[in-house]
């Protein structure tokens, strides 16, 4: 059975206004400050329910099939050479990916705090399908927003979520993609801020939310400690890879090792063409500046206007990132590295050729870090160096992208 997927220790949670370090915070319409303060005064109650606790944990056994395997992988490793590379294995949660952990733990506090309706918004459509599909489990309106592009290129999750009775709209402004998707269902919350709750699916937006979606996905890191002493005798690997656009499957893992500073963090970002070019770099290339609520990295101009993101990884293409990740770049506690598509798309064939798991594009940005990452902490901590990464989806709704890049 899981262990407590809301709980976080204090030393390493944000003030009380939400900042990690200078970034966070709730930069929002005065209508919907009302909205947030209910939001957290619910979320403080219920995280230490314990009846809350007990469904939470239920469904996350029960019904998202937590916890997920940590699975060495023997190819992967005899084909790189170097540390023993280990997946943890998101994917094999229900609906294909780690979002699930999040859209549970939300839909019982709308559920709890009697709201009527769900919006949401999707780059990828995993964060849209595990929220159409936690309110298909309990019977709750959902509109989800989607940039038109993503939709065109992930018609299948599009397809799923309008079969879990989902109404799945447009956004078809600027890029058409997340950010634009973001901004619509901002705009559908301050319109109904009385009955609709917003599933934020990444550790972004005004607070409470990169705190509470974090203290969601925290079982990750918490059952690979645990699963970790079973197969190496320690808790703590070596390294820790994962790839982060708004960043929520990365600080899932990483949050539970954060004090342990022998062990090295690694987040990879989508660097789509290349740096000098359209990509989604935003810890590499980007700037301070707000961005849907919060103070963090954002891709701007010199007016400050919001700059147009690319990654052929849906998931990924976003010029923002939360506001923790921020935070832990500016301390040097996680390193963050630029991945190009032509390098993801390498590790969806490394991956899917060696262990004969088909990852999403998104970790495929992860699983290309892999290589130079095995053979540098085989040379500093020797033969039994280990080397974990988050599997946090899989590939299926990548497939036709794939086929037609590779």
């Amino acid at each position: 059975m899981p262990e407590s997927a809301v709980d976080s220790p204090p030393e390493t949670s944000p003030d009380a206004s939400g900042h990690f370090g200078p970034y966070g915070g709730a930069y929002v319409p005065e209508i919907l400050t009302p909205v947030l303060d209910e939001l957290k005064a619910a979320y403080t109650t219920y995280k230490d329910d314990p009846d809350f606790q007990n469904e939470l944990r239920t469904l996350l056994h029960e019904y998202a099939g937590r916890p997920t395997p940590l699975t060495y992988c023997n190819r992967l490793t005899e084909e790189i050479g170097g540390a023993h590379i280990y997946a943890k294995r998101e994917d094999l949660c229900h609906t294909g990916a780690h979002k699930i952990n999040n859209t549970l733990g939300q839909i019982l506090l709308a559920d709890r705090m009697g709201k009527e309706r769900i919006i949401a918004e999707t780059g990828a459509g995993q964060h849209g399908v595990a929220t159409a599909t936690v309110c298909a489990k309990f019977g709750i309106d959902c509109v989800v927003y989607m940039g038109a592009e993503d939709m065109e290129r992930q018609r299948l999750n599009v397809e799923r979520m309008e079969l879990l009775g989902a109404e799945v709209r447009a956004a078809t402004t600027g890029s058409q993609t997340l950010k634009e998707a973001t901004n619509e269902a901002i705009r559908d919350w301050v319109s109904n801020p009385d009955d609709t709750f917003y599933i934020i699916g990444s550790v972004v937006g005004p607070h409470p939310y990169p705190m509470m979606v974090r203290n969601f996905h925290r079982i990750i890191g918490t059952e690979t400690r645990s699963q970790l002493r079973d197969a190496v005798g320690r808790e703590t690997p070596d390294a820790i890879a994962a790839c982060v656009g708004g960043g929520s499957n990365a600080i899932g893992i990483f949050h539970p090792f954060l004090e342990n500073h022998e062990v090295q963090l690694h987040g990879t970002e989508a660097a789509g063409g290349g740096l000098s070019g359209d990509h989604a770099a935003t810890l590499a290339e980007g700037s301070p500046g707000v961005l849907h609520g919060a103070m963090s990295y954002l891709l701007q101009d010199d007016a400050g206007q919001v700059s147009l993101a690319h990654s052929l990884s849906a998931g990924l293409d976003y010029p923002g990132v939360g506001p923790e990740h921020a935070h832990l770049r500016d301390e040097g506690r996680v390193t963050y590295h630029p991945i190009t598509d032509d390098e993801a798309l390498e590790g969806v064939k490394l991956l899917s050729q060696t262990e004969g798991i088909i990852p999403a594009l998104e970790t495929a940005h992860a699983v290309a870090l892999l290589p130079d990452l095995a053979r540098s902490l085989a040379a500093e901590h020797g033969d039994d160096a280990v080397l974990v990464f988050n599997c946090s989806g899989r590939g299926d709704k990548d497939m036709e992208t794939i086929a037609a890049n590779l």
